[in-house]
């Protein structure tokens, strides 16, 4: 089994919908949406969930009233003034430190498990998903992108599938750390611009502190000739290999609106260049898969 990762090094570079692409592409594979804080590869997949669980990390201070005195010591040492007149707890400004709990001379305070998400297991017309949403202002992605990644992993092996495709997160955060580490592949997708380039070379570096094989490609590369080349020169400076260059087309924001992939919706030369980025990327890993046999 194969684990590849989509990744960017910032967001806005058309990851998702290349990676949808490939969900039509590849075969006998497992999706895996790792993008949890902003989650969107189902707008296109169109998961139905077949299993949900609750994600718990972190904990959040609840004052058990009959309990209080009202003696003000959590209130005074709480430096995030979670903690109101009448000695409830504000769940979204608690910070779980556990001053409050420490402090109480009435053994008042309770650290209780705090919900931070959801993750899923869906089908799909592509194949089985797994896929999560972290809550709003909720920290810890990196540990249900690690939990996403896990479960895909044991459904391809249920299954007896032979790819996980990852959608991973954009920059180069915890997030992104967790959606890479041990994966057979990256590829990053970057675009033709300063912040685009700049960004690129940072996700790059991340992926070599974890000597992960990598690959590149631009998308809406004729926007800037210029800068495309400054790319492709980074890439033969490294020693990355180039997967390819996608053009710019309106084709995909129409199959985006239909709620497909581009390569579903059209057969226009950007969906040519998906299908033989893929098709770089298959090749690759049975190549890897070659050696190490």
């Amino acid at each position: 089994m194969k684990e590849v990762v989509v990744v960017s090094g910032k967001g806005g570079t058309g990851k998702t919908s290349i990676v949808a692409s490939f969900a039509f592409l590849a075969e006998r594979k497992v999706m895996a949406d790792c993008d949890v804080d902003a989650a969107d590869l189902h707008l296109i997949l169109h998961p139905k969930i077949r299993y949900c669980e609750a994600f718990f990390c972190g904990k959040v201070a609840r004052i058990e009233t009959e309990k209080c005195t009202g003696c003000g010591k959590c209130r005074d040492l709480c430096r995030f003034d979670a903690i109101s007149e009448k000695y409830i707890v504000d769940t979204i400004d608690c910070e779980g430190c556990g001053v409050c709990y420490y402090a109480c001379p009435e053994n008042a305070v309770v650290l209780e498990e705090k919900k931070s998400g959801e993750w899923f297991i869906s089908d799909t017309d592509y194949g089985p998903m797994v896929h999560a949403k972290l809550g709003i202002a909720e920290e810890n992605s990196g540990k249900l992108v690690s939990l996403v990644r896990l479960q895909a992993r044991r459904l391809a092996e249920e299954q007896n599938l032979d790819l996980v495709i990852i959608d991973g997160a954009p920059g180069i955060g915890c997030p992104v750390i967790a959606s890479i580490t041990g994966a057979d592949l990256v590829l990053a997708v970057t675009e033709p611009t300063m912040s685009g380039l700049h960004d690129l070379k940072r996700v790059v570096e991340l992926a070599e502190h974890f000597r992960i094989k990598t690959m590149i490609c631009v998308n809406k590369y004729d926007i800037n000739h210029e800068i495309k080349q400054d790319i492709v020169d980074f890439c033969e400076q490294k020693k990355i290999l180039f997967a390819g260059q996608i053009p710019y087309d309106n084709v995909v924001t129409k199959a985006q609106i239909a709620g497909v992939s581009v390569v579903e919706y059209s057969r226009a030369q950007v969906s040519m260049e998906i299908e033989r980025i893929w098709k770089q990327i298959f090749y690759t890993l049975s190549v890897e898969a070659t050696v190490r046999s």
